[in-house]
């Protein structure tokens, strides 16, 4: 059998959160077909334990609103057109979970219905409970917030365990680690230790909602293969924030 018994996992319901650029390989920018198919097979391994996943995917590696507002754009069009790109990014990663035969719901905070289906609570709980992975597309649906909002929001509303935030370091350090080889990783920080050194785990309103719900955040290298798997199987390196 390839499903694992989920009483043996730490976790039984998770939101994977990543950035864009995540997607983009080497490229520099877009998409990077086998890279997506990769991250995919890591979702694929943890959903064959029994998991329930949903995802929420960045869209830098397409369009950035804070760097088109900086660059004369008006800020509240160029987060939409950020939203935008992060449809695009879910639609792919949805195509490379349906071709590993993972059912996959694609849902939209910004209603497009010959897409992807609108974001509705309960209808998102239901396709999670009958094992469908939900890719939560255009952020919260309002400008100014950040996907790593966006992804604390959903995570509640789904009443996630945990947020996993997969980045190209194993954990949260006290300095950049690829500028810094004294750079030191910690185990476990509390929220407020990540707000108040200003450490880049995710944006201070983000931080700030998974704290006032009590959610943790394991933050972990998405480079290292079987890493995803690992962690939910009680092994690996990582870093856990707050709860």
């Amino acid at each position: 059998m390839s499903e694992t018994d989920p009483s043996k996992t730490a976790f039984k319901r998770v939101l994977l959160k990543i950035s864009g650029e995540a997607l983009m390989g080497d490229q520099g920018y877009g998409l990077h077909p086998p890279t997506v198919e990769r991250i995919a097979r890591e979702v694929k391994s943890v959903h064959d334990m029994g998991v329930e996943i949903c995802m929420v995917i960045g869209g830098g590696n397409i369009f950035r609103g804070l760097q088109g507002s900086a660059q004369g754009m008006e800020r509240t069009t160029a987060d939409y057109m950020g939203m935008l790109a992060t449809v695009m990014n879910a639609l792919a990663m949805q195509a490379a979970l349906e071709g590993l035969g993972i059912h996959t719901r694609t849902i939209s905070a910004i209603p497009m219905d010959q897409v992807c289906e609108p974001y509705i609570r309960r209808r998102a709980v239901r396709h999670l409970e009958k094992k469908r992975v939900c890719i939560f597309a255009a952020g919260t649906g309002n400008p100014y917030f950040t996907t790593d909002t966006a992804a604390t929001l959903r995570a509640n509303e789904m009443v996630c365990e945990a947020i996993f935030k997969g980045t190209k370091v194993d954990g949260v350090y006290d300095m950049d680690p690829m500028k810094h080889a004294e750079a030191k990783r910690y185990d476990r920080i509390s929220y407020d230790d990540v707000l108040q050194k200003n450490l880049k785990v995710m944006d201070a309103s983000a931080i700030a909602l998974a704290r006032d719900n009590n959610l943790p955040i394991i933050v972990f290298s998405l480079d290292e293969p079987g890493g995803f798997k690992g962690i939910l199987a009680g092994e690996g390196t990582y870093t856990r924030v707050g709860a």
